[in-house]
């Protein structure tokens, strides 16, 4: 089978989507690419998590193009493969509508260094502006939004996470939601005190060389 072992990780980790709360009923999507043969797995659109196999994973090119899979690709594909095409140290992207990240995509607000956990993502978790959804458009402002760094928040949609690997890319989805609820939580009741711009540059160092296999 093409790309045997990034299809069978979409699998994996889409049951862990739903598992981790991050996701709800077929919504978000995740892939994977492979440099060798320039190719990226990515989640069948629609599809139960809990009932794909390995087979309905689709495989594409990341100029759009499908080699694999009879199953249709996630609406979403346009956002996982730009940055296949300009960033060669992203391996994997997850997409998600987790429930505090969703709340804040939809105050448009940029999520500040109110803890530690968001050098998963860089200095800040910036917001996007809204962008219909499946579209090159969605694409083109995630990946500007994102930048040199991991993470963004998609506004009134939901966030996006990538990485050096599918466990980094995860890793950051669950991080990026942690920290949006800490700073939902912390704006309920009055301004959050910051981490210094500095501390969150060494723990982003540290970060990169964790969990990324």
């Amino acid at each position: 089978m093409l790309l045997r072992k990034e299809r069978e990780q979409v699998v994996e980790y889409g049951k862990k989507l739903l598992d981790t709360g991050l996701v709800t009923g077929t919504f978000g999507n995740i892939s994977i690419y492979n440099p060798d043969s320039n190719l990226m797995a990515i989640s069948p659109s629609g599809m139960d998590y809990y009932k794909t196999e390995p087979e309905d994973v689709v495989v594409l090119t990341p100029e759009g193009e499908k080699v694999d899979g009879a199953a249709k690709p996630s609406s979403e594909y346009d956002m996982h493969r730009v940055f296949y095409l300009h960033r060669p140290d992203v391996r994997a992207v997850v997409h998600t509508h987790s429930t505090f990240a969703t709340t804040l995509a939809c105050m448009n607000w940029s999520v500040p260094a109110v803890h530690y956990g968001i050098a998963y993502a860089g200095k800040e978790i910036p917001c996007a502006p809204y962008v219909p959804f499946g579209t090159w458009e969605l694409a083109v402002a995630a990946e500007k939004a994102v930048g040199d760094g991991f993470a963004c928040l998609l506004g009134n949609h939901g966030m996006v996470a990538v990485g050096n690997s599918i466990s980094y890319a995860f890793d950051t989805a669950q991080q990026v939601e942690f920290v949006s609820e800490m700073y939902y939580r912390c704006k309920s009741i009055g301004e959050p005190a910051l981490v210094p711009e500095a501390q969150i540059e060494a723990v982003m160092k540290i970060f990169q060389t964790y969990r990324q296999r």
